[in-house]
This record gives structure tokens, C-alpha cells and sequence, in this order.
């Protein structure tokens, strides 16, 4: 072997392979006679940076990427990133007006221009961090949503939509973003709890000295007032059905209307009808034929109908409101109140409702066949969990609002030539637009001057919906037909539970619809990361730590399998850094028992010792036999299982039990059989653990010997499983069992391990295998297989006795009983309680099957350790 370093030091080695991989083409693909597996990577913000749910989502990627690749398949792991119309938008605006300027003082084109220069100068910074994780993503096939053949193909999606009839363009009530001055979704709606005020406010009735009391807390809306609704049902207020009532402040008389939309126990039983500022007012003025009026412009300052208050934000004029209301003694009380108030995903702005003219998508003949292949697990969604959830959106889907008022994004590829509603034409471009414009109009002398686009841009979900067909070539984007053809559909996809709507659906819908095919296979949904007390992780409560500063501490496969420890499919990863520093830990492990097998002397002509032989078949068997479980584990995405399970083998198996007992005594040599065979298992753990942890076991394996480029360990073939012999396995279990006892044995009566014991034993009816593991494990100078001293310490193995001949003194022997009559006394009370739920039908009955049989091995086990209790006590 080369020379090894004394200490593994992440740091040295993480470019260095990283570059490696990257220089020699081993991310790269193209494609071939081999099978593809593609996976596309979520987009993340162009401007953003690396954050823990970035780096959970990209090691899941990054495992199953590197285990399909030594699978023997053509792997391609395309990355990107999303323009993030909002997002990136509300940032170039902040900078605008730090430096005094504003987006309507520079222009659409200048105001892009800005936009493209923020990108170019902050985007980036999350792939380099990508990259100090370890990923092996395809970089030559990196794309962004505003790239030249990604535009096209979203506009090209957009008309045929249009075309088809799914794209109309319509009036309706929607969230209203009044800080990115657009339209979000219903799924972008992010509702809070907030402290508030609830007013009760007292409306004077027309033509009397009475009056009715109405409780809100947005007491501001009440100069958009436009009725007052009482339940029909309700006797109080039946006699005031057609009155009218005076809005305070506006000094408008209103109606008095009924509808049982109202709900009789909630406040005082009357409902202020506000349709501009509220989505059920809204149903009830369109039920009802109610004017609308619409009291804020769209940064949220009110408008004239705010009358003195004009050019007020909402929250100032309803302080103000409310003061103004006290002074003309209109309110009759005033309490604390605990709402839910929607607030923008992005901006944190309270959402205001708004009506406006949008363009949607009709969603319901999409969302069918898409339903439909998730019920047929023709796209699997892991956990299965969640596919009620996925019907449930689906079977309740709404039309989707896709115009989004910015300018940062795909622009809206209709073109207005005249005044009227209609006067309109959707084109893939301008000269194409201006043959449908003539035509439709009947006006041959309409020229390009004549044309105005659309201002709006679309939804950024709207090209992310064709990610998996954009990137790939579809929609006739580059590079041609051999790339779908080839690799799509894809294999995976790894992302959150929280954007199943967003994005994981309509990719089902986009798929079906454009490509007559599913986008990919299966959907591996993460959890979220949550710190130890279950809150989530942000910046902006402090709980969320650095990624990078994390891999400086503890190297990326330290961090990678810190994630991976306790992150099961679907459920919520409660992070501690200690499982980072676990997982360090475990590295540094396997480079000690590196360097140890590095440092053995090998003699060539020197036979193999039966303790030799024994080791060298059960690690055999046994790394078979976890093999075997870790595939079927990484079959079922079960990936923290599978990390275990690896963990265990080579902390557990390799390093405590197997290099213990092959290691040669001090000054001492190893035959080079024995060495060879442990270099061989040694080349086969760190290709089951490179998927999990690439850069130490690269090292390992680079390190054994010299290597031609072609004999990287990541382009390596994953192991096979070869039968096992179960039997000999389940016995060595026995074994084990026997070293601990020993081991025990000498803690207790403080024996150092050079001083050598004897050990008698007495089958019956179960062998004692692999004693001379037992041996050298323990220090046991000879085995004799009768028991014919009565001084000393027993134990029982299963159906074995075993004794150790020991003189111990009276004091320390009468310790020792008593003890045993405490842990006998003990057993006895603890198998009562066992048999007492055995004996109840109840339970035996209702209990999970796995539990009873745990009751029943409680049983079995303390029966045993009564028996050689009693024996050894002589009772």
C-alpha cells in the first residue's frame, strides 16, 4: 500500500476526489447500450444558498445515484436552477431603492437588465456548495428556467394550452401580494397566528334610534361596506330584513340582506359584506348582484374610497379608524383576539383578497389521468402516506392562476391590438402573432407597432411543471429526440411533502399531457429538518446551522451520514450535530482499521491458523448476509436502514470482531492469505459505503494500491450476494455471546486482559463454534471441553454451560450471591408481570403480532436466566 497518514483529514482529500471524479467524466452521461437512470434535481432559487433541506435532498440524490451507477446503469443527474420570478424580483426592487431608483423610473428592458446582472453576480453560490457535499451531478447538462431553450419550450407549452382550450383569461378573486404586487397562489399562502384587535362596531339603522353591532378585525374595510347580512333564520334580527343601515365614517346607507352563509353563533350574528376585500363577500355580493368596491391600491395603501384616509397604509389608517370610531362613540367594545392571517411565502406581506383580470388553466381534465397513474402506483409516491393526501388535492383541484404581475420571468405570449376584452391573439412569436391578429380582426394593415404583449409573466411553477421534459429536450427544446427517447421517463424523484401540489402533481399532469407519458417513476418525499426541539429549521429563529461550516467540522461524509441516520422516507429528521460528529466518529474508526491492516508484516509462506480460517468464513458469511438485507433496504428506499446496517457491519463485525481476531500478536506476522482475503473485504465495504460516504472510501480505495484512472472506486461494480450459510451464522450469534460473558467476567473481577483464563464447557445439543475466535477474543489459554470444577464463574449460552475455573475469596464470593439473589428475586417479579399479559386473551388477542412475540421471547429469556441463577446459587 502507499504510504497512509496517521490521521484522516476530510479536508486534504474532498477537492482532490471531487476534482477528480469531475476531470475524468465520471458524472458525465450519454447515451449508450446501457439502461438510463434519471434523476432530476429540484431547482433551487438561482440566488439561493446551500440550507440543511438542501443538504438532506441532495445526499438522497447523490446515494442513489452512486449505487445505480456501480448498478451498471447510464447515470445522469441533471441540475438547475429556478429564476424565482418573485423572489428575485422583490430583491433587484430592494437594491433599486437603496440606490434612489424605482422599477417604473428604469423600464421593462433596463429593469431586466438588473435583474440578469443580480443573477449573473449572486447565482452560482448553491452549486459550488453542491459540489463540497460530493454530488456527482452531470454539470455539462445544467439548465435555468429563463435559458434560451427553456423559454421556448414554456411558451410553446402556453400556446398549445391556449390552443387546446385549457388556457382562458377571466376576472376572479385572488390572493394579492401587496409588497411583489402580484397574485400568488393558494399553496404560496403561508397563515399565521396573530394578536389582534376585534372591533365592534355599532351601525346606526336608517330612520331610527337603534342600531345593530358588527365585530371585525379589519375595522379599515368598513369604507368598502356594501351590505350587512343576518341569517334568515335569525329571530333577532328578521323585523330589520330590507331596512338600511349607515357605514360610520363613509355616512353610506347600506342594505339590510339575508343569507345563510352566516353563521348564528359567530359574534353578534350580523356580517359586515365587504366583496372587494374578502373571497366568501365576494360570493355573496356576486349571489346578490352588490356593488364592489375596492378600497386599496396594490402596494396596500388605500385609494379615494378610503376618502381622509388616502395614501395611508393599512395598518396606519386602522389605528386611525379605530380612533375615529371611539370618538364618535361607534364602538361598543373592544377585545383580544388570536386569528390566523394569511402572509406571502415570499415577502411575508399580509395577502390582501383581490379581484383582477388573470389568465388560468383549467385543471380538471388534467388532473384525472393524473390521479389515475398515482392510484395505480404507475408513479410511486414513498411513503405511500401520502397518496391520500395527493387525491384529496387533486379530487378538489381549482383552476390555476398563472399570470403573475412582474416582470422577472416568462412573459405571457398573448398580444392585445385593440381596446375590446377579446382583441387579442396567443403566438409563439411576434411575426406569428401579428398573421393571427390580421386575420382575427379582418384588418390586413395591422403592423408590429400595432401589437402590445402581454405585461404579465407566467407562474414560476408554470416551466417548472415541464422540468423533466424542458431539460431533456422535450417540447422540441435542445437537444433533440434521442435524449426522451433515452432518458425519459425518469427513474426518481427526491423532494418535500410540502410542494406535492406545487410542482409534483402538475409534473404527473405535464408529463401525461405532453409526452403521453408518467416523468418519472417514483417520488421519494423527504422530511422536514427539524432541530432537536421538532421546530423547523431557518435562519430567521437561529436554529439552522451552516452546511458548510458543518463539513469544515466534520468533512461531508460526516455531515452526508449525520443526515442519513435518522431520516426515514416521509418523517421529519430531527437533527443534532451530534449525529455529524457520529458520523466523523465512525469515519476516523474505519481509517484507524485501516491503517492497522496496513501495518500487519505479511509472510508469504506462513500457513493460515484455524482462528485464521474460522474469521475469515463467518465475516464471509456475514457480509453476505448484510449485503443481501442492505440491497433490499436500497430497493425500498429505506436509507437510513441501509446506513445502519453498514455501520454496524464495520464497526461491529469487520472492526471489532473480525480485525481482532486476525490481527497478529505484537512483533508478530499474517500469512498472506489471510492478508489478501482481509484487502479483498475490505475493497468490498468501502464500495457498499461509498454511495454514503464517497470521499473517504475513494481514499481507501486509491490507497490500497495504484490505480489506473478506469479503477476509480465510483465507476466500480456493486457487490453480489452469494449464498449463505445461515446456520453456521445464527450459531456464531452464540458465540458472541460467549465472548461478552467472558468479557464481563473479567470487568467484574477486575482480570486484565493478558492474563490468560481457562475456559470448560458442555454441549448440549447446540455447537460451540468458532472457539478459537472465543480465544484470541478473550485470551483463553486452552478449552476443555467437560466441566470438572466447581470453583469459579458459570454461564449458560443457550442450551451451552460454560465455567471458568477462578479462586475467588469467601468475601467476594458472598457478594456475589447476594447479588444473585437480588437479580434472581428480580427475574421472578419480572416474569410474573410477563406471564400475567400472556395470560390476558385481551391482549394476545388485539396486540400486534410482533409485540406478543416480544412478550413471548421476555418469557423464554427470563426463564433461562432463573435456571442458571438458581443453579448457580444451588437452589
Amino acid at each position: 500500500m502507499k504510504d497512509i497518514a496517521s490521521k484522516f483529514a476530510p479536508e486534504q482529500i474532498e477537492n482532490k476526489w471531487y476534482n477528480f471524479w469531475k476531470d475524468n467524466g465520471f458524472f458525465k452521461s450519454r447515451p449508450d447500450h446501457r439502461n438510463s437512470y434519471t434523476v432530476i434535481m429540484p431547482p433551487p432559487n438561482v440566488t439561493g444558498v446551500l440550507h440543511m433541506g438542501h443538504v438532506l435532498n441532495n445526499t438522497i440524490q447523490d446515494v442513489l445515484v452512486r449505487k445505480a451507477r456501480m448498478s451498471g446503469f447510464n447515470v445522469s443527474w441533471i441540475p438547475g436552477s429556478d429564476h424565482a420570478s418573485i423572489a428575485t424580483e422583490a430583491k433587484v426592487v430592494h437594491k433599486l431603492r437603496e440606490e434612489g431608483k424605482t422599477k417604473s423610473q428604469l423600464g421593462r428592458d433596463q429593469f431586466l437588465s438588473e435583474a440578469w446582472n443580480w443573477t449573473h453576480h449572486h447565482g452560482g453560490i448553491i452549486f459550488d456548495q453542491i459540489e463540497k457535499m460530493g454530488a456527482s451531478v452531470d454539470w455539462d447538462k445544467k439548465k435555468f428556467t429563463l435559458d434560451e431553450d427553456m423559454y421556448k419550450a414554456v411558451i410553446k407549452c402556453f400556446v398549445q394550452l391556449y390552443n387546446d382550450g385549457y388556457v382562458y383569461r377571466d376576472y376572479k378573486m385572488l390572493n394579492w401580494d401587496p409588497v411583489a404586487k402580484t397574485t400568488i397562489s393558494d399553496e404560496e399562502v403561508v397563515h399565521k397566528d396573530q394578536q389582534t384587535r376585534f372591533v365592534y362596531i355599532k351601525y346606526p339603522i336608517v330612520g331610527t334610534d337603534q342600531f345593530v353591532t358588527i365585530a371585525t378585525v379589519r375595522p379599515e374595510t368598513i369604507l368598502a361596506d356594501v351590505a350587512v347580512c343576518v341569517h334568515p333564520d335569525d329571530p333577532r334580527f328578521s323585523h330589520l330584513i330590507g331596512k338600511e343601515v349607515t357605514v360610520p365614517i363613509a355616512n353610506r346607507n347600506i342594505p339590510i340582506i339575508q343569507d345563510d352563509y352566516v353563521d348564528i353563533e359567530m359574534g353578534t350574528g350580523c356580517l359586515k359584506i365587504t366583496p372587494a376585500h374578502d373571497f366568501n363577500d365576494y360570493q355573496i355580493g356576486q349571489t346578490h348582484g352588490l356593488p364592489f368596491i375596492d378600497m386599496l391600491n396594490d402596494d396596500g395603501t388605500l385609494n379615494e374610497h378610503g376618502l381622509h384616509y388616502k395614501d395611508m397604509s393599512r395598518e396606519e389608517a386602522r389605528s386611525k379608524i379605530i380612533k375615529e370610531l371611539e370618538s364618535i362613540e361607534a364602538i361598543e367594545k373592544i377585545e383580544q383576539y388570536t386569528n390566523k392571517v394569511g402572509t406571502s411565502e415570499r415577502t411575508g406581506a399580509v395577502i390582501e383578497p383581490k379581484r383582477s383580470l388573470q389568465w388560468f388553466v383549467k385543471m380538471k381534465d388534467l388532473a384525472e389521468p393524473a390521479l389515475k397513474v398515482v392510484m395505480e402506483r404507475k408513479v410511486e409516491l414513498i411513503p405511500n402516506k401520502f397518496e391520500n393526501t395527493y387525491k384529496h388535492w387533486l379530487e378538489n383541484i381549482k383552476d390555476w392562476n398563472i399570470s403573475r404581475q412582474l416582470w422577472w420571468g416568462h412573459r405571457i405570449p398573448a398580444y392585445y391590438y385593440g381596446n375590446g376584452v377579446s382583441d387579442f391573439v396567443v403566438a409563439e412569436t411576434e411575426q406569428e402573432a401579428l398573421l393571427l391578429a390580421q386575420e382575427k380582426s379582418g384588418n390586413k394593415t395591422l403592423s408590429l407597432t400595432d401589437l402590445k404583449q402581454e405585461e404579465d409573466v407566467l407562474d414560476t411553477w408554470f416551466s417548472s411543471w415541464l422540468w423533466p421534459i424542458s431539460t431533456l429536450g422535450g417540447m422540441d427544446s435542445e437537444p433533440n429526440q434521442e435524449w426522451m427517447d433515452y432518458y425519459y421517463p425518469t427513474k426518481v424523484l427526491v423532494t418535500a411533502p410540502e410542494i406535492i401540489f406545487f410542482w409534483v402533481a402538475r409534473m404527473v399532469m405535464a408529463g401525461l399531457y405532453f409526452e403521453d407519458k408518467i416523468p418519472f417513476e417514483k417520488v421519494y418525499l423527504t422530511g422536514i429538518v427539524r432541530d432537536k426541539k421538532g421546530q423547523k429549521m431557518s435562519k430567521s429563529l437561529g436554529n439552522s446551522p451552516d452546511p458548510i461550516e458543518l463539513m469544515k467540522q466534520y468533512g461531508a461524509d460526516g455531515v452526508r451520514m449525520g443526515m442519513l441516520f435518522s431520516s426515514p422516507a416521509g418523517n421529519d429528521l430531527l437533527f443534532d450535530e451530534k449525529l455529524c460528529e457520529q458520523g466523523r466518529n465512525f469515519n476516523n474508526k474505519l481509517w484507524n482499521s485501516f491503517r492497522l491492516v496496513s501495518s500487519w508484516q505479511i509472510e508469504d509462506n506462513q500457513s493460515l491458523q484455524e482462528v485464521h480460517k474460522e474469521a475469515i468464513y463467518w465475516f464471509d458469511q456475514r457480509l453476505n448476509q448484510v449485503l443481501s438485507k442492505i440491497d433490499k433496504a436500497l430497493d425500498e428506499f429505506r436509507l437510513s436502514d441501509a446506513l445502519m446496517m453498514i455501520y454496524s457491519l464495520i464497526w461491529d463485525d469487520y472492526c471489532s470482531v473480525y480485525l481482532e481476531s486476525m490481527k497478529p500478536e505484537f512483533g508478530g506476522t499474517i500469512p498472506k492469505q489471510a492478508y489478501d482475503k482481509t484487502v479483498e473485504f475490505l475493497e468490498t465495504l468501502v464500495k457498499i459505503l461509498h454511495p454514503f460516504a464517497p470521499f473517504i472510501s475513494e481514499e481507501i480505495w486509491q490507497t490500497i494500491q495504484t490505480r489506473e484512472v478506469s479503477e476509480s472506486l465510483i465507476v466500480q461494480s456493486w457487490p453480489k450476494v452469494k449464498e449463505v450459510d445461515v446456520d453456521f451464522l445464527t450459531n456464531f450469534e452464540f458465540t458472541r455471546s460467549i465472548v461478552t460473558e467472558i468479557r464481563d467476567f473479567r470487568a467484574k473481577h477486575n482480570i486484565a486482559f493478558k492474563e490468560p483464563l481457562s475456559l470448560q464447557f458442555q454441549e448440549h445439543g447446540q455447537p460451540f463454534i468458532a472457539r478459537h475466535i472465543v480465544q484470541k477474543l478473550t485470551n483463553i489459554d486452552h478449552v476443555v471441553p467437560e466441566i470438572s470444577s466447581d470453583t469459579g464463574y458459570s454461564f449458560r449460552v443457550h442450551k451451552g454451560e460454560f465455567h471458568i475455573p477462578f479462586q475467588i475469596d469467601e468475601e467476594t464470593k458472598a457478594k456475589e450471591q447476594e447479588i444473585m439473589k437480588e437479580e434472581l428475586q428480580y427475574a421472578l417479579g419480572f416474569l410474573k408481570s410477563v406471564q400475567g399479559k400472556l395470560k390476558n386473551e385481551r391482549f394476545v388477542n388485539n396486540a400486534p403480532e410482533q409485540v406478543v412475540a416480544l412478550e413471548r421471547k421476555k418469557e423464554a429469556d427470563t426463564l433461562q436466566k432463573i435456571e442458571l441463577l438458581k443453579t448457580k446459587l444451588g437452589v
